[in-house]
């Protein structure tokens, strides 16, 4: 059975919010009978994406409001 974990990719400071945020991607772990696979990344999100999408400023792709600017 696959497994999907959300693992931080790096911590940056955010000039938008102000602070530290988490960058994290989405990693599927192949199932065990298929060893050979290496793990897959499918999606990245920041750890304060709902609290930009509340701000009235589009932020970042991350945050799913500006797609021209991408913080990774």
């Amino acid at each position: 059975m696959t497994e999907k974990i959300w693992k931080v990719e790096k911590t940056k400071y955010c000039e938008h919010v102000g602070h530290e945020v988490e960058i994290e991607n989405e990693v599927v772990y192949p199932a065990e009978n298929l060893p050979d696979q290496p793990p897959r990344i499918v999606a990245h999100r920041c750890s304060n994406a709902l609290e930009c999408n509340m701000l009235e400023k589009a932020a970042c792709a991350l945050c799913g409001t500006n797609p021209d600017l991408d913080p990774v």
